[in-house]
């Protein structure tokens, strides 16, 4: 198993299930931990940089979600001050190609990534973080 800690937001339930079940399928993962908006993950992160700074190393980040969508996720990462460790997907069913380059103007965003993803994409997203 490849030692990672790995963040999933998105609003889907099936998705989550499915990305879940590939990511303990192919020994991705060591812990996984789920947000269904991007919300709650900014308020986790915010609480782990004042306690323990176990932050995770990949975030899967859909865009379209309820209370804060990706955009608004990646424009209050983009002031965390531990951000350099984690490495964020954009994960999306939109191939919209604005989506993508909006994406890619954030250069904390390592790649965009359309849905639905496969156990070997996802394989090569947690190796190249490796």
């Amino acid at each position: 198993m490849i030692d990672n800690y790995i963040w999933v937001i998105d609003d889907d339930a099936i998705y989550t299930f499915t990305i879940k079940k590939l990511l303990q399928k192919g020994q991705l993962a060591d812990k996984i931990d789920v947000f269904s908006n991007g919300q709650s993950a900014i308020d986790r992160l915010n609480k782990i940089s004042l306690e323990s700074k176990n932050y995770p190393d990949i975030i899967l980040l859909d865009i379209s979600m309820p209370v804060f969508d990706g955009w608004q996720f990646m424009d209050e990462f983009v002031k965390f001050v531990d951000k350099a460790a984690i490495t964020v997907y954009m994960v999306s069913s939109s191939i919209d190609p604005r989506d993508k380059e909006r994406a890619l103007q954030y250069k904390e965003i390592k790649n965009y990534v359309i849905k639905p993803i496969t156990l070997e994409s996802l394989r090569e997203l947690v190796e190249v973080k490796v």
